[in-house]
């Protein structure tokens, strides 16, 4: 028989459920730790524990006088990050360049749809871009936006800053889904990437949200002899690069 959790640990727990399901978002405020002692019926020390073992794993930030919130999604806490391809490459002490291949705004096909999880027809951006480190191909990003909730991706000048560094600083994510393949390069892939027809390719595929709602889908293809995950696994945590 298993035995039963303490009480500050069946708290956290419960919370922690909260949190990563996405009925707590970040920045939610919590309640206070008299709120709480009041709310579950045992002492303040007990719901203080509680919360500062939610702070020590990044789940929660506390602010003296302001209270306890969820914490935004942390890139260093995630099996897979969000992360800017830029930051990525440059912080690899390597030279980086960005490429709009092609930007165009479109009714969303049966395809679109299926991709960002919306209903067809709605209006939707597509980029295709190509991205550098060392003057060889290190990605192509091929992206759908769902301008119906992010309508000043627009306007906005992918030109001169890539699709995903740009939702990074202006769209907030509550939720993401990744799956990663992997396939051989088709003749266009080769050619855009370098590589030999067939070559293996590895592929992420992100979609992310706000709230429920679908902000991007993206598709990125990388050599898969130039590019590797490494993974570093702690009971708490997950923490994911890739180079």
């Amino acid at each position: 028989m298993r035995a039963a959790l303490p009480r500050y640990a069946e708290i956290r727990t419960e919370f922690e459920t909260r949190i990563r399901s996405g009925e707590w978002a970040p920045g939610h405020r919590i309640a206070s730790e008299h709120e709480l002692a009041a709310q579950y019926h045992c002492s303040r020390m007990t719901v203080h524990k509680a919360l500062a073992a939610l702070a020590a794993t990044g789940l929660i930030t506390r602010k003296r006088r302001s209270g306890s919130f969820v914490a935004a999604p942390s890139t260093e806490e995630t099996v897979l990050d969000i992360h800017d391809i830029e930051a990525e490459i440059t912080g690899a002490g390597r030279a980086y360049r960005y490429e709009l291949m092609k930007r165009g705004v479109r009714p969303a096909s049966p395809c679109d749809a299926a991709r960002l999880a919306i209903g067809e027809g709605g209006a939707v951006l597509a980029l295709l871009a190509r991205h550098w480190a060392d003057r060889r191909p290190y990605a192509i990003e091929d992206r759908l936006i769902n301008l119906t909730a992010v309508p000043d991706a627009r306007n906005a000048n992918f030109a001169a800053v890539p699709g995903g560094s740009w939702l990074l600083k202006q769209v907030p994510w509550t939720d993401a889904e990744h799956t990663i393949r992997a396939v051989s390069a088709s003749g266009r892939t080769a050619a855009r990437l370098d590589l030999d027809r067939g070559a293996a390719c590895l592929v992420i595929e992100r979609r992310t949200w706000q709230s429920g709602a679908p902000i991007t889908q993206v598709r990125l293809t990388y050599p898969g002899d130039r590019h590797r995950l490494v993974g570093r696994f702690t009971p708490g945590s997950v923490l994911r690069r890739a180079s």
